[in-house]
């Protein structure tokens, strides 16, 4: 006999709100999940499929079980993508508003962060966020974990699929004085049940459904750049994600060959399979491919005809097929036998409507993304080091020889800087790269968002821009800033901060000196009070910002 939502526990301000919203009976995961979590102080995996009534399951508990009348985040949502952390939090919203004083923030990347960090110090009990976004903000201790009572972490199997383990478990980290963790996925596989193990304490686990039959095996991914900017973009995207062991898609075997090229000279294990290629030297590279010698294989749509291998994690999409069926052969290459997969596709603005013509056909959501910038991949590939150098196999060879003349030349260097140099050797090329990386995203002006432009417009705007440059001395102001390299920024990330903590468009600036313990930026003037107002007094890592008129000092 199925329960009614007054039978689960729920208080009765809550159970107003969702008769007005006509909820009538407790889906199978509501009715199974609600009475565990409303204890608050059990940890919990909930096996369901999308479209189960997840948000409810964890979202009216958590709303009963908060302090309204405390003003910190006591909640936290983790979850994979923006569009599902806005729809989490919409859905949320509407649970609450019979509810006083309880707030709700959706924290998620490709939006200005420092709008973010305003609502967060509004006083919120409830956070929902990505985890790259979650992480930005942890580091710039713009967010408190510490008093985090409640983690959820939804849609796990996804944000594993998407990368995101060692973020979940940097999150997790940072919130060590949690009650409990809610696990909700589609599926388990073997990496839930290890951050299960190592993070969670005795579960309650539910199943609904059958386990393990993902409804959508594939995610479907987009990335928009400029069209002389694809290979560098490619390249990013290979970067972000250092396990990946996928099929990059071409249309021409030129394309599927000078790409091949350029990653082998610079260092990725990857082939190119098209049609010029004889039956042994196909042979070769497939069987170096399924033995995982080569990471990558770049192909082009013939010549992948009949390719079956397992496990393959990504297919990204160099470019769009001419024929939109073709879309669907080349993403069925992930997310086989249970699995589930990435499908990515790199596109100018002017493709956006070949791929509203495949989402229809598809009939799966296609969402957008950031290009990760120089940080992020730093990151993510520092991440996958770490984890590499943690399980590295020692049981074999004679190492234990060698401990004690190891011993004897590290005598007088301390762990944190032996474990400095091994990075250093590891990642100095690396960094260099992404030192100053360039935004590879293409920003789209609001004139080409609403149509309404035309060349005369443009053509006047860009020289308006011009000539501002021109008179570059005059329009600005000079500010001093007491930040510099030595906190860990570089000019690209340096620039992100500043114009994310004044909200101020990228289009203000003039030139940037930074040195190592201070920095001058050049500020358009009528945006120099705004940019002081917002940094000047402000905390980063501890340390007291000072921003003033440079030659007011």
């Amino acid at each position: 006999m199925m329960k009614s939502f007054e039978e689960l526990g729920l208080n009765e301000t809550i159970l107003t709100s969702i008769t007005e919203l006509g909820f009538e009976t407790p889906t199978p995961i509501q009715e199974k999940a609600i009475p565990v979590l409303l204890s608050g102080t059990k940890d919990f995996i909930g096996l369901a499929q999308t479209g189960t009534g997840k948000t409810a399951a964890f979202g009216l508990p958590l709303l009963q079980l908060v302090e309204a009348n405390e003003k910190y985040p006591q909640a936290l949502i983790v979850c994979p993508t923006r569009e599902l952390c806005i729809q989490i939090v919409n859905d949320i919203n509407l649970f609450k508003k019979n509810l006083r004083g309880v707030h709700v923030v959706a924290v998620y990347g490709g939006t200005s962060i420092g709008m973010q960090i305003k609502d967060i110090k509004k006083g919120v009990q409830l956070i929902v966020a990505t985890p790259g976004r979650l992480i930005d903000l942890i580091e710039r201790k713009a967010i408190n974990l510490h008093q985090i009572k409640y983690v959820v972490l939804d849609e796990a199997d996804e944000m594993l699929n998407m990368g995101f383990q060692d973020d979940i478990e940097f999150i997790l980290q940072n919130t060590p004085n949690r009650e409990a963790t809610w696990l909700f996925s589609a599926t388990m596989p073997p990496e839930i049940r290890k951050v299960s193990k190592r993070y969670m304490n005795q579960p309650v686990e539910v199943t609904v459904g059958k386990a393990n039959a993902g409804t959508k095996n594939v995610d479907h991914q987009y990335y928009v750049t400029s069209a002389h900017q694809r290979y560098e973009t490619l390249k990013r995207l290979i970067d972000f994600h250092p396990g990946i062991y996928g099929l990059i898609f071409t249309r021409t075997k030129a394309d599927a060959q000078e790409i091949a090229e350029k990653l082998t000279r610079e260092g990725y294990d990857i082939d190119a399979l098209h049609g010029d290629l004889t039956q042994q030297q196909r042979d070769k590279v497939m069987g170096q491919f399924r033995d995982k010698s080569l990471q990558l294989l770049i192909a082009t749509d013939v010549a992948a005809r009949g390719i079956d291998v397992q496990g393959i994690t990504h297919v990204i999409n160099y470019e769009l097929p001419d024929d939109v069926e073709v879309y669907t052969h080349r993403s069925g290459r992930t997310g086989r036998a249970g699995n589930t997969g990435i499908s990515m596709s790199i596109v100018h603005t002017r493709e956006l409507y070949k791929l509203k013509q495949i989402e229809r056909m598809v009939q799966q959501p296609f969402h957008r993304f950031e290009i990760p910038n120089g940080k992020d991949v730093c990151r993510k590939q520092f991440f996958f080091f770490m984890e590499k150098l943690l399980q590295a196999d020692i049981s074999h060879g004679d190492y234990e020889t060698y401990v004690p003349m190891l011993a004897e030349k590290f005598a007088n260097i301390t762990k944190e800087e032996v474990l400095k140099r091994v990075a250093a050797l590891e990642f100095d090329r690396f960094l260099k790269y992404y030192e100053n990386a360039e935004d590879l995203n293409a920003r789209e002006s609001k004139e080409r968002k609403t149509g309404r432009t035309n060349d005369k417009r443009e053509f006047d705007s860009r020289n308006k821009g011009r000539e501002r440059n021109r008179s570059f001395d005059g329009d600005y102001t000079r500010l001093f800033v007491n930040l510099g390299t030595k906190d860990g920024f570089y000019k690209a990330s340096f620039l992100q901060f500043i114009l994310d903590m004044s909200d101020l468009p990228k289009d203000v600036l003039g030139k940037i000196d930074m040195k190592e313990m201070n920095s001058w930026i050049e500020v358009d003037s009528t945006a120099a009070k705004q940019m002081i107002r917002s940094l000047d007094g402000k905390n980063y890592k501890g340390r007291r910002i000072r921003m003033n008129e440079a030659n007011s000092r």
